[in-house]
């Protein structure tokens, strides 16, 4: 009995050793007002959506640098920007009217509120007649545009691809986007094309609007538009087949619905775009305190571009997706300078553009940090404003520094780490750190997105509870990886398996 009072003294001895090696210090608290600031200045409209390869953009990217600096933070060799390249296309302003022919009444719709432009859409202006051809596919097995004629016309098409009809390989790879949708209109002699957004992350009467619309080539002289469903109802409520009605035949019955509408559409797109615009990922360090440790890495991540701003009015503000991420690597940038030591380990703070074009942003860090091998771990923070619990991936992959979170979740705030569905990967700006093999934590929320990329996502629509959760949860994980004790390529991190 003696020998077991003693194993059981000598374990939770043990334990707490490890616990003050983990964590020498309390860390500051998160400040809510501190997280509050930085989504409010980054969703105005100061910023107008900040568009990758926009003013807007590159004046956030000046916003964190500042920030940073009053942190501590120092540039990442010498300077605080790694520019590259991407397609930018900006908006300057668009009309969408339906009206009969022969009649003089036009049903004016308006641009924010029931219509968007597609990221990548064309300019130019065309008035015809709609033919509504599902979801724009054109292949042998399944052919919307068969018996139908759209030469000189525009279409309309749902976007995604139809649940439950079988189609092949190349449909699946090639025939989702809108680009894709767009080639294959006008392959087929149509000179215009309104999307209507099907999507469940969206709702019926928002206007969602994506910055990638597809691989190149782009289409300069084809305008693109995306309806809000409600919008598209309305237009076909009184023609040949209502929208649902089409829906249902296409999906529940397999049938091609595509039939040509009674009704002309007036398009005016004015879009200036740019196939090689500069745009910068913001990367600074906060060096360890350890001569040796200091040389190791723990990077955070987070994605600091929009999908921007249609004319004057339509603004896409995007505070929780991406303005809360970044706000969340701010707050742990400062949380760590303030404690009385410094991590062990180097902090790299990266705040990536061109993560709404295939998150372009974080495949260059990936392929030009230098001392890529000396990444401990990656840490990335997105969509953190919205939802009912934290989701934390990377448990599939990296279940060890996966419990190093939970760890702090159960033992300390209980926050809830909810996975969705078992055992999952990184995403997001995690991809590209998780295909060269460094262990990647994404945290996120469960529920979230209400507001994914519509003019909604304001930051009084922001929930300041589960944002600053997520962001308290973590500045701790960051912390505690700084301290050394975890490595993500050494046996030592067994420690963290509970």
């Amino acid at each position: 009995m003696k020998k077991y009072a003693l194993a059981v003294i000598l374990c939770v001895a043990s334990v707490c050793a490890v616990a003050q090696e983990r964590d020498p210090l309390p860390m500051p608290t998160v400040s809510l007002d501190s997280l509050v600031k930085h989504v409010m200045e980054l969703s105005s409209e100061t910023y107008a959506g900040r568009l990758a390869g926009t003013k807007g953009c590159n004046e956030a990217e000046n916003y964190v640098i500042k920030a940073l600096q009053g942190y501590g933070v120092k540039p990442q060799d010498k300077d605080w920007l790694q520019r590259f390249e991407v397609e930018c296309n900006e908006v300057e302003n668009a009309k969408l009217n339906v009206y009969m022919p022969g009649s003089k009444d036009k049903r004016v719709f308006t641009l924010g509120n029931e219509f968007a432009c597609a990221g990548m859409t064309g300019r130019g202006y065309v008035d015809a007649q709609m033919v509504f051809c599902g979801y724009g596919i054109a292949s042998p097995v399944f052919d919307e545009y068969e018996n139908v004629d759209v030469k000189g016309k525009i279409v309309i098409v749902l976007t995604g691809l139809p649940q439950g009809v079988a189609l092949p390989q190349d449909v699946i790879e090639h025939g989702s986007t809108l680009r894709d949708k767009a080639r294959v209109a006008e392959n087929k002699g149509a000179i215009g094309m309104l999307a209507v957004n099907v999507s469940e992350s969206c709702l019926s009467n928002e206007v969602q609007c994506r910055t990638y619309c597809g691989v190149l080539p782009h289409l300069a002289t084809f305008p693109l538009l995306q309806l809000t469903l409600d919008g598209a109802r309305e237009i076909m409520a009184d023609e040949a087949m209502a929208l649902d009605s089409a829906r249902s035949v296409i999906e529940k019955h397999k049938k091609v619905a595509s039939y040509t509408l009674l009704k002309k559409a007036e398009i005016d797109v004015n879009a200036r775009y740019t196939p090689q615009a500069m745009t910068s990922n913001v990367i600074g360090i906060l060096e360890g305190s350890d001569p040796k440790l200091r040389k190791e890495y723990i990077v955070v991540g987070a994605s600091i571009d929009g999908v921007g701003m249609q004319g004057e009015t339509c603004i896409f503000p995007g505070a929780d997706i991406n303005a809360s991420g970044v706000a969340a690597l701010l707050e742990t940038a400062r949380v760590l300078s303030q404690r009385e030591y410094r991590p062990k380990r180097s902090i790299v703070f990266v705040v990536f553009s061109g993560s709404e074009q295939q998150y372009l942003g974080s495949q260059i860090f990936v392929s030009n940090f230098s001392p890529m091998r000396r990444i401990e771990a990656f840490v990335n923070v997105q969509n953190i404003g919205s939802g009912d619990s934290i989701v934390v991936m990377g448990d599939n992959k990296y279940p060890t520094l996966w419990n190093l979170a939970y760890v702090h979740d159960t033992t300390a705030s209980r926050r809830n780490i909810r996975l969705d569905g078992g055992k999952m990967n990184p995403r997001g700006d995690g991809l590209a750190f998780d295909a060269v093999g460094i262990p990647t934590l994404v945290f996120t929320t469960y529920n979230g997105l209400q507001h994914n990329h519509v003019p909604s996502d304001i930051w009084e629509n922001v929930d300041v509870r589960i944002m600053g959760e997520a962001a308290r949860l973590v500045a701790e994980v960051v912390a505690e990886l700084g301290e050394g004790l975890y490595q993500g390529r050494s046996p030592r991190s067994r420690a963290y398996r509970f």
